[in-house]
């Protein structure tokens, strides 16, 4: 298969993801929206280090997958402290929690 096919997928990936966050407004659709962009940055780089025959892009694709699994922690332990302020996963109800 050509790697050009990949490149085209994770810009599709990358695509779906970026309108899927501009446009819901749950924060856990646009929490899924943001990791299938990390999938097809991670995709581009071990596409891109398929094509140059090192090593590079997948160690950049394994530690964007180690700062995506913090992210998982962080994100989930604000959309649950928002949940159970508001009773809303809405991401328009997050800005109220302001002081």
């Amino acid at each position: 298969m050509n790697p050009v096919n990949y490149l085209y997928l994770a810009a599709l990936l990358f695509t779906i993801g970026a309108v899927g966050v501009l446009i819901r407004r749950n924060a856990i659709v646009v929490f899924m929206c943001v990791e299938l962009m990390l999938n097809a940055c991670n995709l581009a780089f071990v596409t891109f280090s398929r094509m140059h025959g090192n090593l590079d892009g997948q160690i950049f694709a394994f530690f964007t997958m180690v700062v995506a699994a913090a992210e998982v922690v962080v994100g989930l332990a604000i959309i649950v402290s928002v949940f159970r302020a508001r009773h809303s996963a809405s991401v328009d109800d997050a800005s109220l929690m302001k002081l």
